[in-house]
């Protein structure tokens, strides 16, 4: 069965454990494939050349190689304490992942939390990946993967804004943050909601590096919808920079997937800006996917993603993807994948995660690769 970013994240929750009253369970994910794109830059930097050609072993076709540990304490009268420490690696050289910190790699690269669950919903605290994640993954029909999705679209929003790359902080939205407090809620008919509070923890400063998130989602009859609010001070901070309270990150998301008969048909609208300066960064982002699955074990998608700046009608970017997923087994997904990408004026929008495209340039992209959960 496909995994993608929403469904990897979500299997983590599913390995076996040692016994039922307290466990610790290891487990991850190893994702490699073969690249091939037309065009490539060095860095996500708006002004950087087309540098041409890449053929190349990528780790991450449909998520990032991952390993963790997580653990679940039975508590009694329907309450469990739990933790969970998670880190990407790249499979290609062993490396671990970035975290939040620029230019620093990261053993938990994801996730390093711990927290409480109940008859009331649970409340979680540490590095986290936060709800609107989760919303956004699961209402597309790509759920996110790292080739050609709603994911690598928030990313090229990101890189338009001027996102560099060498941290998660994201200057548009986020996937991880830090010192997050989440909670979230039972589920009423479908209905669950979560909210996200994290102190920036800035001497003198009440706001400085804060962020605050809350997300709406309703799952039932073959109907997922996702709403998402976030807001973040000081985002995107460098070893050099000096926090100063300031609200320069603010996203809004509403999306819905719809499933009948095997076929799956996706939608969404976004908005990304930097509230303090909305004239130099305010982005639109619209989505479209449709997919079918022939057989339990064989699926396709396809996706279309559309960015646009506000302030400039001449930069603009619309992304087509289209991929197959094969499941040997129930662990084991072999992959192939091909897209295509119409950038236009500074638009870099790129492919495959972590591998840059130049601004304005057209580029196609394909990778096959292969899966595998343990």
């Amino acid at each position: 069965m496909r995994t993608g970013f929403a469904a990897a994240i979500a299997l983590t929750t599913l390995s076996s454990t040692v016994c039922a009253q307290s466990s610790v369970t290891l487990y991850g994910t190893v994702d490699t494939g073969l690249l091939y794109q037309n065009t490539s830059a060095l860095s996500y930097n708006t002004a950087a050349p087309n540098t041409g050609h890449i053929f190349r072993l990528k780790d991450g076709g449909i998520y990032t190689s991952i390993f963790g540990f997580k653990g679940i304490e039975d508590l009694g009268g329907g309450w469990q304490s739990n933790f969970k420490l998670q880190g990407a690696f790249d499979t290609t050289n062993g490396k671990s992942g970035l975290g939040g910190t620029a230019g620093v790699a990261s053993l938990f690269s994801q996730v390093a939390q711990v927290g409480v669950a109940g008859p009331y919903g649970s409340l979680t605290v540490g590095r986290q990946i936060i709800p609107m994640t989760y919303a956004m993954a699961y209402t597309d029909v790509r759920q996110g993967d790292y080739f050609g999705s709603i994911f690598t679209a928030l990313v090229s929003m990101n890189t338009a804004a001027g996102w560099p790359g060498t941290s998660t902080n994201a200057q548009l939205g986020a996937v991880f943050d830090d010192n997050a407090i989440v909670y979230a809620s039972p589920n009423f008919g479908g209905v669950t909601a979560s909210l996200e509070f994290a102190p920036g923890g800035v001497a003198g400063q009440a706001q400085g590096g804060t962020r605050e998130s809350a997300v709406l989602q309703y799952d039932n009859y073959g109907l997922k919808l996702g709403a998402a609010y976030y807001n973040g001070h000081d985002t995107n901070p460098t070893p050099t920079s000096v926090a100063t309270g300031l609200n320069n990150n603010r996203f809004y998301y509403a999306g819905a997937l719809y499933t009948i008969n095997g076929f799956s048909f996706s939608t969404s609208f976004s908005n990304g800006r930097n509230p303090a300066h909305s004239k130099t960064t305010n982005f639109d982002m619209i989505s479209g996917g449709f997919g079918y699955r022939f057989t339990p074990a064989f699926e396709l998608t396809s996706g279309v993603y559309y960015i646009k700046d506000e302030n400039n009608s001449a930069n603009k970017s619309t992304e087509f993807v289209l991929g197959t997923d094969y499941s040997l087994s129930k662990s084991t997904t072999l992959y192939a994948q091909v897209g295509y990408v119409d950038n236009k004026g500074k638009m870099n929008q790129s492919i495959e995660y972590g591998q840059p495209v130049a601004p304005g340039v057209d580029t196609t992209a394909a990778m096959i690769g292969i899966r595998k959960r343990f």
